[in-house]
């Protein structure tokens, strides 16, 4: 199968001319390049709303993405600043436990029961 090149186009105005009229046939015309018109609208819009969908579907994507990640720690009273992202603070060694001290002094008078 080919294109149709000019002389099929010819004959096929030819023949529309015959069936048609002179008179009806600059009407069909009309009506035929409405309805192409109308064709190309609806494809535009469907498109877009395609489009427009697989966006939505991508950012809520990227919002369940981003809901799973854990949250990043920050010390007390420290707030992100607006320009750059929050950075992780440095981790803080756990308090060393004091040593009871070997020199206690002797329970004098002590409750002992």
């Amino acid at each position: 199968m080919g294109s149709v090149g000019s002389p099929e186009i010819l004959m096929i105005l030819l023949v529309a001319l015959l069936v048609f009229g002179p008179h009806k046939l600059p009407e069909l015309g009309k009506a035929l390049g409405r309805a192409v018109r109308e064709f190309k609208k609806a494809t535009s819009e469907l498109q877009e709303t395609i489009e427009r969908e697989v966006e939505d579907v991508k950012r809520a994507a990227n919002d369940v993405k981003r809901a799973a990640e854990p949250p990043e720690i920050m010390p007390k009273g420290a707030l992100p600043s607006p320009g750059k992202p929050a950075e992780k603070p440095a981790p803080q060694a756990a308090p060393a436990e004091a040593e009871p001290s070997r020199h206690t002094a002797p329970d004098v008078g002590g409750d002992a029961k």
